[in-house]
């Protein structure tokens, strides 16, 4: 196979970041999109080149040109369109969250497993450059032996680009999203970075609290990992903070503790604070990392050449259905510990 037929099902907003990806690539395009609503299916079809366009999922599955797939819907949608889409033939790229539950993660793994189709879920934060950067030096041993992780979202209100207000209002329906905005979907994110960087989590402790009813923040997050080290994640929301973005206004920090120094990674989503994105302090001395790409859409791009490169190479995606279903164990733990006041065990987290 020299060239991929790709199919997007969904094309809200975020596709903006994926599309890109695929007009990088000499060796895949988009094929076809899909979407509920005719006139932005029409749209983005004819943005990107499509050859065909369609409103109804189920015939763009039946269409034999398709090779892979790339869903792009509401979380509580994801786990049969993907269980449709592995049962069609298809290579599966299923965005973020995986799914509403662990049960519903072991339906869509059994389904590309039985299928003999790859099931990626398409997390960019693994992919930015930035973080990839810090990966590498903390393997070159950078900063010793690693101790910690800390890592903080800070959410505003104002600024950044324009949502519809529909993609907003299911984010904030827990039986659409699965979980509130930040501790459960964005903080997917972060809990994906923190298992990135430093493995599978032994328990974790969550406080979650609500900002005017509807945003869980603030919030506190510690867990201890499998290996011994300790992590850290705190969230707040800001309704009244302007943040320069040309996405969301998500401002994340991550600092990443050793026994010999520090990382510390400013912006990826927002562009809060006007400092180098990576800056390493070992022995008295601070090294900033100020050539590193270090736009949002950069890590979806790679991501999206990474999948691009295991269809046609072979290989495995980064990030797997079996990781999806660790991630979506780790959210789940935090939000159930902030319910019961004590620690709860991720991999205790199976349905």
């Amino acid at each position: 196979m020299t060239e991929l037929n790709v199919g997007i099902i969904g094309c809200g907003r975020i596709t903006d970041l994926h599309a890109p990806g695929y007009a990088r690539s000499r060796r895949a395009r988009i094929f076809a999109v899909c979407d509920v609503n005719p006139e932005l299916a029409a749209r983005r079809g004819a943005e990107w080149g499509a050859e065909r366009v369609y409103t109804d999922y189920h015939k763009l599955l039946a269409d034999p040109d398709v090779q892979a797939v790339e869903i792009i819907v509401p979380h509580h949608l994801h786990k049969q369109v993907c269980v449709d889409a592995c049962e069609a033939g298809k290579h599966v790229s299923v965005q973020k969250p995986m799914a509403l539950t662990v049960s519903e993660c072991d339906a869509m793994i059994r389904a590309a497993r039985e299928n003999n189709v790859k099931l990626k879920v398409f997390e960019n934060f693994d992919f930015y450059p930035p973080y990839v950067k810090a990966r590498e030096l903390i393997e070159d041993g950078a900063i010793g032996q690693p101790l910690s992780v800390r890592i903080h979202l800070g959410g505003g209100a104002r600024g950044g680009w324009k949502v519809p207000l529909s993609a907003w209002l299911w984010r904030l329906n827990e039986q659409t999203c699965g979980g509130g905005p930040n501790i459960f979907d964005d903080g997917y994110h972060k809990f994906s970075i923190a298992i990135d960087f430093f493995g599978p989590i032994e328990s974790v402790n969550g406080w979650v609290d609500r900002s005017f009813g509807i945003v869980d923040a603030p919030a506190m997050i510690s867990w201890k990992y499998k290996n011994g080290m300790a992590g850290y994640l705190d969230s707040t929301f800001s309704p009244h903070m302007t943040m320069k973005s040309k996405y969301y206004t998500a401002d994340e920090r991550v600092e990443i503790t050793g026994s010999e120094g520090v990382l510390y990674l400013s912006r990826c989503t927002a562009r809060l604070l006007d400092e180098p994105v990576l800056t390493l302090c070992r022995g008295g001395v601070t090294t900033a990392f100020e050539d590193l790409r270090d736009d949002w859409v950069d890590s979806f791009t790679d991501s999206t050449l990474h999948y691009i490169g295991v269809l046609l190479d072979g290989g495995e995606p980064r990030l797997t259905g079996e990781r999806g279903r660790q991630v979506l164990q780790f959210a789940h733990a935090a939000i159930k510990s902030s319910n019961s006041g004590e620690p709860v065990r991720p991999d205790d987290i199976t349905v």
